[in-house]
């Protein structure tokens, strides 16, 4: 075999050896008890201020790992807050600010048409660094901004964890 095939055999094994390595990816992700943490946190954030509310986590998929309902939220707080998580780790930005975003932007209007999309504030995107790995979902607070801050303290309780 000549020195230019074997050259030729050789970089094709180097490139097919990295489009293969590139197929497999590696990505963080929520685990349940972290989920379970968030979930509890954030109940008792929105208790201490007197809001009963339910409280849906997710993982960086949309897919639900854990809920919690406080014993007087209603009964609509439920899927409002697995529609919240799931629109933060779907669109991996607060529903707040995707809310604020087509109500202020003609052409971000249609947001809110998308199947399992609810733009109200109370849906907070769970970050490991830079990579959102999930997402908190609350509702029945009186406000979504109110939602939202009882995600955000619970989620500055576990920010050790997210390195």
């Amino acid at each position: 075999m000549s020195t230019l095939a074997k050259s030729s055999v050789l970089v094709l094994g180097l490139v097919a050896g990295l489009a293969s390595a590139q197929a497999v990816r590696s990505e963080k992700n929520m685990s349940l008890e972290l989920a379970n943490q968030l979930a509890s946190g954030t109940l008792a954030s929105c208790a201490a201020n007197g809001y009963n509310v339910a409280v849906t986590v997710v993982d960086r998929a949309g897919t639900v790992r854990a809920v919690q309902r406080a014993d007087n939220a209603g009964p609509h707080t439920l899927e409002a807050s697995r529609l919240k998580a799931y629109t933060s780790a779907s669109a991996k930005n607060s529903t707040l600010a995707i809310m604020e975003a087509s109500q202020k932007n003609p052409a971000a209007a249609n947001l809110g048409s998308i199947p399992g999309y609810l733009l109200l504030g109370g849906g907070v995107p769970v970050k490991a660094g830079d990579e959102v790995i999930g997402a908190v979902g609350v509702g029945g607070a009186p406000g979504g901004h109110l939602d939202e801050q009882c995600a955000v303290a619970a989620i500055a309780k576990v920010q050790s964890q997210l390195k």
